[in-house]
């Protein structure tokens, strides 16, 4: 492999990661607090794609104006997902809510087959976005530049959240001990609601870019992507955020460095991060940047 096609994946591969790394923010926030894993997060991310579709499309509005109703759908049907699947679910055992919560995107996914149809669709061209973009003889479209400052952008604000605001702390008091932060006056339905509200939002901003990036929805679409990024997440270590995004990160180099070095075995890409979930499971369960918990008998 020549120097500029080398470059040319190493782009690619950074763009993907961006990807993987932005929607796996939403898994682990929403298991640092719960310990539950929101296996509907891959269909909240399909969703935002169509909410932002048939914002331009069908009522026209310019897309930026698109995209902001789009993310807030998205937030605000996460946030009622938490308040239909799993709040009455909270004090159960934890099978319970696993089986909510697979009972959930299988259901969002049959809903979307119902209102938005099986064929797929193509999202609008956003001039911004698909700019084609050169360096060199390296040549890229402009939402591949976007990608990743948008992750590190999400990586900073969340942490200035978590760390330096008070709803922050409450979201740590929670994650560390629900019943000592109901002692300490933290309402936590309001806590664990923000949690996946926001979770849902970078989820429905992962499935505007990579709409963007792969213009085509279905209904389906969030499937892989949501299985690889919950591998992402359990990678870096799930519960830690910087931990979801170096993961993401990782995932996608690797992906795409394979596929471009050994191109015979393009058809088992997607094996690809399932043998690297293992590989690490086995030599560091906790995840690159987990940690180890105790548990208490």
């Amino acid at each position: 492999m020549d120097l500029p096609t080398f470059f040319q994946q190493l782009v690619n591969a950074l763009s993907l990661g961006s990807l993987y790394a932005l929607i796996a923010i939403g898994y682990t926030m929403v298991y640092g607090i719960l310990r539950l894993i929101n296996f509907a997060h891959g269909d909240v991310f399909m969703l935002g794609a169509y909410f932002a579709f048939y914002a331009i499309t069908a009522l026209l509005m310019p897309w930026w104006i698109g995209f902001i109703v789009a993310l807030s759908l998205t937030a605000l049907f996460g946030i009622a997902l938490e308040r239909v699947a799993y709040r009455p679910l909270r004090d159960s055992p934890r099978l319970s809510v696993m089986i909510s919560a697979i009972g959930a995107s299988f259901l969002i996914e049959n809903l979307g087959i119902v209102i938005f149809g099986g064929r797929p669709k193509s999202f609008p061209s956003i001039p911004l976005f698909d700019t084609v973009v050169r360096f060199g003889p390296v040549s890229m479209l402009s939402v591949s530049l976007f990608i990743p400052v948008i992750t590190i952008g999400s990586l900073i604000a969340l942490t200035l959240i978590v760390n330096h605001t008070k709803t922050g702390l409450a979201m740590r008091a929670v994650s560390t001990d629900v019943d000592a932060a109901r002692l300490m006056a933290v309402d936590v339905n309001k806590i664990v609601a923000f949690t996946f509200g926001v979770g849902s939002l970078l989820a429905g901003l992962g499935g505007i870019m990579w709409t963007m990036k792969y213009p085509q929805l279905n209904p389906l679409m969030g499937i892989m992507p949501g299985l690889k990024c919950f591998i992402a997440a359990v990678i870096g270590g799930i519960g830690n955020i910087g931990g979801a995004v170096l993961g993401g990160f990782l995932l996608g180099i690797i992906e795409i460095l394979i596929v471009a070095f050994l191109p015979a075995l393009t058809g088992y890409r997607d094996a690809f991060a399932f043998v690297l979930l293992i590989v690490v499971l086995l030599v560091k369960p906790t995840g690159l940047l987990g940690k180890s918990q105790t548990v208490k008998v």
